[in-house]
């Protein structure tokens, strides 16, 4: 029989990081830990790290839900006669554990390329500051060998921003980086379409949400009349794929969906969105959600048994003074898997 228990982690980011839904600066992981009682040796880990506030299970009662279903597991419930949908956090890091385990508990989920030395190539990520330190953000990126750059943006006046970008504009062409904005759903709807026009002249390749979620056909909208891409995100969560997601991917046609698996339940329930993207020529690229290394490297591996075009979102590693110490690195803008740098597991 399986036996299960977790360990609450809690992650220290090296700086206050902002968002348009608050700042933070800590993060909770629980690490799920499985083994079989023949071999209790080999272990499987998986990483359950809702984010408070947008997580649909990201709120107190997470931890006396998670101890409820790993009690139900060690007396021989299996996942499958759960209803964990309203858990997806949870269902991702069981999910994940279980992987692990199948496959040795040497945190290799997958015979992907990623842990072959094939390295992924990710955007850089510009957090929400005083523009003087983003801008400063920007230059230290380029000089570590990003060439593709996500801004947060939504914190300051959105002259202000353009200006931002307007400057970076003139310092970086658009042969030389591609600027990718989230916008969290901060653009106000009276003013979005229009605003997304006077982003134009900067060369933007995507806005991720422009708009508050649960608008379908505003989105619609948005993504019908707007000249640059419109990426989904936040518009996803909390959605059953399999009973609503072909209607709504084919209610708003956007061009890019992004796949956060701890958000949305799991490597299974991606997999779903990402065939329905499929069919409905719709792009995407996956995204991990302040997970430790153990979540990330999870992530980066199930990515790379796909069919990846674009950079992907992988690059929140160095995020914490206290992360996992793990085979994963980032080089000149790739995130890579180096199998000789071994995992440090503080809590074995």
């Amino acid at each position: 029989m399986l036996k299960f228990s977790y360990l609450k982690y809690s992650l220290q980011l090296a700086f206050n990081a902002r968002t348009s839904r608050g700042t933070l600066e800590s993060h909770d992981a629980y690490f799920i830990k499985v083994y079989d009682h023949v071999n209790p040796a080999i272990t499987g880990w998986g990483e359950a790290s809702p984010l408070k506030g947008l997580s649909v299970d990201g709120d107190e009662n997470f931890e006396h839900i998670l101890i409820q279903v790993l009690e139900a597991l060690n007396v021989g419930e299996s996942t499958e006669q759960m209803d964990l949908i309203k858990y997806p956090a949870l269902h991702f890091g069981l999910e994940m554990a279980l992987l692990d385990l199948t496959n040795g508990g040497k945190r290799e989920l997958f015979d992907s390329p990623f842990i072959k030395s094939m390295p992924i190539e990710i955007n850089g990520l510009i957090w929400m500051s005083d523009i003087e330190t983003m801008l400063k953000e920007v230059d230290k990126k380029i000089a570590e060998g990003f060439t593709c750059l996500k801004f947060k943006i939504g914190a300051h006046d959105f002259d202000e921003e353009c200006r931002m970008l307007e400057h970076v504009r003139k310092k970086y062409s658009l042969n030389n980086l591609e600027i990718r904005l989230d916008a969290n759903g901060s653009l106000k709807n009276n003013e979005a379409l229009n605003q997304l026009k006077e982003l134009l002249k900067f060369n933007i390749h995507s806005v991720e949400q422009p708009v508050a979620p649960g608008q379908a056909d505003w989105m619609q909208e948005i993504c019908a009349k707007s000249s640059i891409k419109i990426v989904l995100d936040e518009e996803l969560i909390g959605v059953d794929v399999l009973k609503e997601g072909k209607k709504l991917l084919q209610c708003i046609k956007p061009a890019f969906i992004i796949i956060k698996p701890t958000l949305l339940g799991g490597f299974s329930l991606a997999d779903k969105w990402l065939e329905l993207a499929t069919q409905n020529h719709i792009g995407w690229w996956a995204t991990s959600a302040l997970e430790s290394n153990i979540g990330l490297n999870a992530i980066a591996q199930w990515c790379s048994t796909k069919n990846i075009k674009l950079p992907q979102g992988l690059g929140t590693g160095s995020l914490y003074t206290n992360n996992i110490k793990s085979p994963l690195s980032v080089h000149r803008g790739r995130l890579i898997y180096t199998p000789r740098n071994n995992w440090e597991l503080p809590f074995f």
